[in-house]
């Protein structure tokens, strides 16, 4: 089918004129991923597929982030070549982000743990168990992904937790993983290898701090992210 090209649109109609223009600001956010586009199918210009693109995600930039190659190819529209611009997008809006949170933050509650990782973690559909190695100021020293699971389950033996954390010269370690479903409540499983983790952490002299789930924000849950510590699962 030809396309409908964004060059043959009026100048004031066009994405990429109105961007260097007036901002990217200005720009609503199919119009942005028009640009990504850059030509459309018959009937329908960049604009119109990058609208349509959105909806298709319940115009949530999130849900979008998350999709695969194979996901974004079943939209009319989108072919290999610009699915794998739009994925390779939303890696740099994520490499940019762990940027910005500077180079050795403070890391010793709930929250800011949350928010430091919140961003990085959007794009999973899977389990990723992580750590967070800090130093004796409970700055950061690292991340470090200790295993890949399924969409509900990830399995984690404390000698792959603890060798990224003495080769890492760490002082404590936070624990970290995503539940896909959104929910961040911790399962039994949750608890256990905690627990777990903690009696090997406390062989090794290295501080098991806190085990934060990060999930979603919902009407009825106002935190997206559960800390096992604040919930009582830690030892005095």
């Amino acid at each position: 089918m030809s396309g409908i090209r964004i060059k043959d649109q009026l100048a004031s109609d066009r994405p990429r004129e109105r961007l260097a223009a007036k901002g990217s600001d200005a720009l609503g956010t199919g119009e942005l991923i028009a640009i990504l586009l850059r030509t459309g199918l018959k009937g329908m210009n960049a604009v119109d597929v990058g609208n349509y693109l959105v909806l298709q995600y319940d115009n949530s930039l999130q849900a979008l982030a998350k999709a695969s190659v194979d996901d974004l190819c079943k939209i009319p529209g989108i072919g290999r070549d610009k699915a794998v611009t739009l994925i390779a997008a939303f890696a740099l809006a994520k490499r940019m982000a762990g940027e910005l949170h500077g180079e050795s933050p403070l890391l010793d509650n709930p929250q800011a743990i949350a928010d430091y990782l919140r961003e990085g973690n959007r794009g999973y559909n899977v389990e990723k168990f992580q750590i967070l190695l800090l130093n004796t100021r409970r700055r950061l020293i690292r991340l470090a992904t200790v295993a890949d699971g399924t969409l509900d389950t990830v399995l984690v033996h404390p000698r792959d937790v603890f060798r990224a954390a003495i080769a890492g010269n760490a002082s404590a370690i936070v624990l970290l993983h995503n539940h896909p479903s959104g929910d961040p409540t911790p399962s039994e499983a949750d608890i256990k290898v905690t627990r777990d983790l903690i009696r090997a952490g406390q062989l090794l002299k290295i501080e098991v701090l806190d085990h934060v789930i990060l999930g979603q924000k919902t009407r009825e849950r106002q935190k997206d992210y559960a800390s096992l510590r604040e919930l009582g699962y830690f030892y005095s």
